[in-house]
């Protein structure tokens, strides 16, 4: 564990999810590899494109909707819809085929485990403290078994864009009524998670489950107030 800033005493904690408490590169990999497997079998004209023309769908949703970049979910669903159209499909025929395949890739999104140590840990730390989770992506938090520990989870969407925005932060502060310097957040991302919880007046842990934590290697120019080498030292911190 190494301080950088000191730190003020501890009310509550929120935690990024994606990379922070799983990996979830493989993750989205699979779901994505399954996706492409489900729709080849279900609608033979998606066997004659590849992943790189779902892709080009959401590029172009993306520039003719920017503020779409907040809501994954939605991003998703509206690529897949386009994809369709353009393949030929329409009517029911379209809308059953893209609620399938969005359901088929939600599911598959969420459809991993945790480590049993997380559990033990989340459980342990919520008997202390209200903890909430603060997401830009769009895990199922009852699929994968973690929503009995959060008092509430607040994903990125269109009204409410991604961190480092301050607006999750400032509904998670709401929702909890504990002063803003009392938080702490947990993230792996330091543009991201660190530099909005900074900026949100919170407090912050940079901890990386996905990769080496060499603060060097790192797109940023902030400092957090502690940095973890393993989760459970926010046992000591609190």
């Amino acid at each position: 564990m190494i301080f950088y800033k000191k730190l003020k005493p501890i009310q509550a904690i929120t935690f990024d999810l994606d990379d922070t408490l799983y990996e979830n590169t493989s993750v989205i990999v699979k779901a994505e590899r399954s996706l492409m497997e489900f729709m080849q079998h279900q609608y033979p004209a998606t066997r004659h494109v590849n992943i790189g023309f779902w892709r080009a769908q959401q590029k172009s949703i993306l520039l003719a909707n920017p503020l779409l970049k907040n809501d994954m979910s939605e991003l998703r669903r509206l690529s897949l819809e386009s994809g369709f159209i353009e393949l030929g499909l329409s009517g029911d025929e379209l809308n059953v085929a893209t609620r399938w395949c969005f359901e088929h890739f939600y599911f598959q999104r969420s459809n991993f485990t945790l480590n049993k140590n997380i559990h033990s840990l989340l459980k342990i730390l919520g008997v202390r403290l209200p903890l909430v989770a603060i997401t830009n992506g769009n895990v199922d938090l009852q699929q994968v078994g973690l929503e009995q520990y959060f008092s509430a989870c607040f994903k990125a969407s269109v009204k409410s864009p991604m961190k480092p925005d301050k607006a999750m932060f400032d509904a998670a502060q709401a929702h909890l009524n504990i002063p803003h310097e009392n938080i702490l957040h947990v993230g792996d991302n330091l543009p991201k998670d660190i530099y909005g919880a900074l900026k949100a007046g919170y407090q912050a842990a940079w901890y990386a489950e996905d990769r080496s934590m060499k603060i060097r290697n790192e797109k940023a120019q902030i400092l957090p107030h502690v940095q973890l080498s393993r989760l459970t030292q926010l046992l000591d911190l609190i």
